[in-house]
């Protein structure tokens, strides 16, 4: 007997539930996870992903797969040639053991939706999801051009948000290394001077001096300190899941980041919501589809709600009204396209107007930022000035007179 490690959702629910379970082969374990209620998403055999063996996958690698995946499909070249000609183009050799795995699943007679499944760490549910819509209407190209897209975009925003914060880090820098010269360099002169001089420290100079010699005795302690702390914090965040959503909740109640993060979630649900619906997604899937995309463990709890009030009958638009964390044209943009049947259309509207507030805002991070920092930049090297220079300034004067 095999182990497969699987991704499902329960019939009754749609809750996505991940673990593990014996069988003779990939379908046997599928026909098992059917008959216990689950809608198989991926089953793949321990010790068989991708990841596992061949390296990691990238955003780009996968942009660029889906672009000339799209383009050989809208050209006409058959599903299993345009494959075969990518993997032939791909320079990855992590993409490129994917795409034949999944080749080789097509040409088996899987269906292009079963061979991605089987990759699900590398493509997530919105990816499957279109993919599996663009085979049933025949739009495959379409669907995929559409996944290049948005994944460009998503690419570029991070890249921007990443790029923004380079300017503020630098001052950071800047501020530490001037603290730490003057702390190294200067405050042990003005302590041998007035040593010298057989006079008393002032309270503000006799403090950095202290602290100066603290982290000269204990430099080792504080830096078993330092890593072990943020090791503790990291693995809290990123392993535990009271820690993700701790981290969560503070991404989108941070004082300038926290309107910066709300934006991209109520942009990154809206335009989702669009391709799944344009695709031919039905209304529930596509919002349960949209909800996952948001990668935020509180926002995607608050806009679950929303997923009961559709299944009662409600449109959409009266299912986002109310929730915390969505902001207000996503639901009236909803509205409008019920009563003009363009909910699409309307949805990608919305996305696209958050989409430029986003990224007028990502653009403006540093000129937010740079005020703050010099603040605190001029409080603190005030602080070492005020307990170096002006003591040494005092003393002349002593001397003089």
């Amino acid at each position: 007997m095999k182990r497969f490690n699987y991704k499902a959702r329960e019939k009754e629910t749609g809750k996505l539930v991940k673990g593990n379970i014996q069988a003779e082969t990939e379908q046997i374990a599928g026909r098992l996870l059917i008959e216990q209620g689950y809608i198989p998403q991926s089953v793949v055999e321990e010790g068989a992903g991708p990841l596992n063996k061949k390296g990691h996958v990238t955003t780009k690698d996968r942009i660029m797969f889906t672009r000339q995946l799209a383009t050989l499909i809208g050209a006409g070249l058959p599903l299993a040639a345009s494959l075969r000609t990518v993997a032939g183009q791909t320079e990855s050799k992590a993409m490129k053991a994917v795409i034949e795995e999944i080749l080789a699943s097509v040409e088996s007679g899987k269906s292009l939706y079963e061979a991605f499944s089987a990759h699900a760490d590398i493509f997530n549910g919105v990816y499957l999801a279109l993919i599996q819509a663009g085979e049933k209407s025949g739009t495959l190209d379409l669907a995929l051009k559409r996944l290049a897209d948005q994944e460009e975009k998503d690419a570029a925003l991070m890249s921007k948000i990443k790029g923004a914060l380079v300017y503020p880090a630098i001052i950071l820098v800047v501020i530490i290394a001037v603290l730490a010269f003057m702390m190294i360099m200067v405050v042990p002169q003005v302590r041998n001077l007035y040593d010298d001089m057989g006079k008393e420290l002032p309270g503000l100079t006799q403090f950095l001096v202290n602290v100066t010699d603290f982290f000269g005795d204990f430099w080792w302690l504080i830096l078993l300190v330092v890593v072990g702390i943020g090791g503790g914090i990291f693995y809290f965040v990123k392993k535990t899941p009271a820690g993700r959503k701790v981290a969560d909740s503070f991404k989108i109640h941070a004082p300038i980041f926290g309107g910066l993060f709300r934006k991209l979630y109520v942009s990154r649900f809206a335009r989702t919501a669009e391709m799944m619906l344009a695709t031919g997604v039905p209304m529930l899937d596509s919002v349960r589809i949209a909800i996952e995309s948001v990668s935020n463990t509180v926002v995607e709890e608050e806009y679950n709600k929303s997923l009961e009030v559709i299944k009662s009958g409600k449109p959409l638009s009266a299912s986002l009204e109310g929730l915390d964390y969505m902001l207000p044209l996503v639901p009236q943009m909803s509205g409008i396209g019920e009563e003009s049947g363009k909910i699409d259309e309307m949805l990608g509207k919305a996305a696209q107007v958050y989409e430029n507030e986003l990224e007028e805002q990502v653009n403006n991070i540093s000129t937010m930022i740079e005020p703050i920092l010099m603040v605190i930049m001029a409080g603190l090297i005030g602080v070492v000035v005020g307990g170096t220079l002006l003591p040494i300034y005092s003393l002349v004067n002593s001397v003089t007179v």
